[in-house]
């Protein structure tokens, strides 16, 4: 795949949510150098569902015989969470090309040996970090790693904006199961905050995480959750997210010695201090007057668009046909991960938690949890469903 006259085959698993959607985008031409090479879903239903809108792809009921049929280059997969992992290691050993849908997948251990197959596969491997794309957030990255905010200090998101009726929770039977997602909304909603948090802020290396099991919704998983992060540079992280509030919020506030950026209403607010605070601290004779600050409003590059899923598709297209660097290397999925299952961990165990986690102590509890999950019969198709098909348990059993 060389030629810049060639063509990415993709393959996609999963063609429910968000499956079906990028396998209408790839039919329909709209990303360059990529067309659709079969799809994969082992509900009958979705067999009907891709004769009528992709007329003429081959259409399997195992990942397995797709993956190894021929047709495609690349695998993009967008099952269950569970999943990803053991579908990109069977296309990396065939020799494709993997995209997975965030998560990367449920735990780290899966997802350890997920990318050692891709090293070892040497593929192209991207996830579908779209929010990459957001213009405002890669300036926001820009701004901490170019030390424009000098010494960092603190990193608080408030991202409670995720909410969610119990009708959306009822609509599949594996929704906010341990046996079926392996979470509530960290594993869920929040995939993309916690990848963006450690791109632009940094891995922590402790956590301190507080969850609610089902506080407000009838489910079994995490529907309110704050945690406290610290780093090796002595800086410090809180994490506040919930299904359950509206009107919500998203706020990210980052703080260093330069000054305070506030990432809201996808707009950036920055405080320029006149000095090094931590200086200005020991040096002024002031008892009580802060450093003066300028607000600025601080702007993107006017060419920069968000591309979104269209951008990630794109942009891996390019990598394996002309070396583009990816926006989202697979290998990256793992850290956000981690920060989840960090959160999950020590609020299981009512303690702190280093990072990288205990891989096998966290795969030893959810284990426990799977054992006594109860995955629910379906009971309604709330208004998502029925937007973006239906959401029942078409991958259990698995």
């Amino acid at each position: 795949m060389s030629s810049s006259n060639s063509k990415i085959r993709m393959g996609i698993a999963g063609i429910g949510n968000m499956g079906s959607h990028h396998a209408k985008v790839i039919f329909g031409g709209e990303i360059e150098g990529m067309e659709l090479g079969a799809v994969c879903d082992i509900a009958e239903n979705k067999e009907e569902w891709a004769k009528s809108n992709l007329e003429g792809v081959p259409f399997y009921y195992d990942y397995k015989e797709m993956i190894q049929s021929g047709n495609i280059d690349a695998v993009l997969i967008a099952t269950p969470h569970y999943l990803h992992p053991p579908i990109a290691v069977c296309g990396f050993e065939h020799g494709l090309h993997v995209l997975i849908e965030k998560p990367a997948g449920v735990f780290t251990k899966q997802v350890e040996e997920m990318n050692q197959a891709a090293i070892k596969a040497g593929k192209v491997f991207c996830i579908m970090y779209n929010q990459r794309t957001n213009p405002v957030f890669a300036k926001a990255r820009e701004m901490v790693q170019s030390g424009q905010l000098g010494e960092l200090k603190r990193c608080v998101w408030i991202i409670t904006n995720w909410y969610r009726t119990q009708s959306y929770y009822d609509s599949g039977s594996w929704r906010a199961t341990w046996e079926g997602e392996g979470g509530g909304v960290l594993i869920n909603q929040c995939p993309h905050n916690l990848d963006l948090w450690q791109w632009i802020f940094g891995m922590p290396v402790k956590i301190s995480g507080n969850c609610a099991y089902g506080k407000y919704h009838d489910i079994e998983v995490e529907d309110d959750v704050t945690a406290y992060a610290e780093y090796a540079d002595g800086s410090t992280g809180v994490f506040i997210t919930t299904t359950g509030e509206c009107p919500g919020t998203n706020r990210l506030e980052i703080t260093g010695d330069r000054g305070k950026m506030v990432v809201e209403h996808n707009r950036i607010k920055f405080w320029e201090l006149s000095a090094s605070e931590r200086e200005y601290c020991y040096n002024s004779d002031k008892g009580f007057e802060p450093l003066k600050a300028e607000e600025k409003d601080v702007y993107p590059d006017p060419d920069a668009k968000e591309t979104g899923h269209s951008g990630i598709l794109q942009n891996f297209a390019n990598a394996i046909l002309h070396g583009e660097e990816l926006l989202a290397p697979g290998e990256e999925g793992i850290n956000g991960l981690s920060i989840s299952n960090a959160i999950h961990l020590s609020d299981w165990l009512g303690e702190p938690v280093e990072l990288p986690v205990d891989a096998e102590k966290y795969l030893e509890i959810l284990r426990d949890k799977i054992k006594n999950s109860k995955v629910k019969k379906s009971s309604a198709q709330s208004e998502i469903a029925d937007l973006h098909g239906s959401f029942n348990s078409r991958w259990n059993g698995k």
